[in-house]
């Protein structure tokens, strides 16, 4: 794990933010938001930020990582969450560099889709590392320091480990799986004054969900691919990754003391709907 603005060291660096608080006089929260290049992810840091934590944010993509915290102030590190050795460095360089650790946002993910007999090894492993192993891996790393906070952790879910997902099994599976390892942490460390929960969204305009769009829509504009995509969501739109954000930020503050191993869903109602009554009121075509 590295700074986007060097060389790899022997050990992570220290910020180098001249602006950033002495963490021995500051009782600012620190937020750590993995998974925060883009997308919700990103608005989750600028949220964060602009509600007075302290934020750290972690993504491979070095580049779109620097932009994102110098958009927002953040601290940035370059890390891999599926990687043990990778998040074990991460959360030590966030503690050396701000003292403490109040929140943890697991939002790193990734779409691998396929039919069950179509899909490979190979996209089945990396489903199942980045959606669910990272969540593990950080939790692990994380939770003797959030203890140490009373903090709290949020696990960024999806819709389509609440419902099945034709073509798209591995990402099910996987962000099923999260939820589930979120209640346990949830249900372990909620004695210890640790509150976990997750937040599971439908369509939300993000940077990996136009690429969804541009393929699922063909030659159609990417608005009218979203409207096609969340015809029968009630709110008839997707989400911004802004409103999702909204939700993070909420279960990691003060204001949902005692919420703990809850699902959010931020889908618009999308999950409420009733496919066996859809034929009465729409005409459905199969693709």
């Amino acid at each position: 794990m590295t700074r986007p603005d060097r060389p790899a060291p022997d050990r992570p660096a220290r910020s180098d933010r001249p602006d950033r608080p002495d963490p021995a006089r500051s009782d600012r929260p620190v937020l750590l938001v993995a998974g925060a290049s883009s997308g919700i992810g990103a608005a989750v840091a600028a949220r964060g930020a602009a509600e007075g934590a302290r934020v750290a944010v972690c993504a491979r993509r070095a580049g779109a990582l620097r932009e994102v915290a110098d958009a927002c102030g953040a601290t940035p590190y370059v890390a891999d969450v599926t990687v043990r050795g990778g998040v074990e460095e991460l959360i030590a360089a966030v503690l050396r560099d701000h003292g403490r650790l109040d929140g943890v946002v697991a939002n790193a993910g990734t779409i691998r889709p396929g039919s069950l007999l179509d899909l490979g090894d190979e996209d089945w492993d990396a489903a199942l590392r980045t959606n669910l192993t990272s969540v593990f891996l950080l939790a692990r790393a994380a939770l003797p320091h959030l203890e140490a906070a009373r903090g709290a952790f949020v696990t960024v879910g999806s819709v389509a480990g609440l419902r099945a997902a034709v073509g798209a099994g591995a990402y099910a599976a996987s962000k099923a799986g999260a939820g589930m390892l979120t209640n346990v942490i949830a249900a372990e460390f909620g004695p210890r004054g640790v509150r976990a929960n997750t937040v599971c969204p439908g369509w939300t305009r993000t940077e990996m969900a136009d690429e969804e769009m541009r393929e699922f829509g063909g030659d159609l504009p990417l608005d009218a691919a979203y409207a096609r995509a969340t015809a029968l969501v009630p709110q008839r739109r997707a989400a911004t990754a802004e409103e999702v954000a909204e939700a993070v930020l909420w279960l990691l503050g003060p204001r949902s003391s005692y919420v703990n191993g809850a699902t959010l869903t931020v889908d618009g109602g999308l999950t409420s709907v009733d496919a066996g009554r859809v034929p009465f009121d729409f005409t459905v075509t199969p693709r």
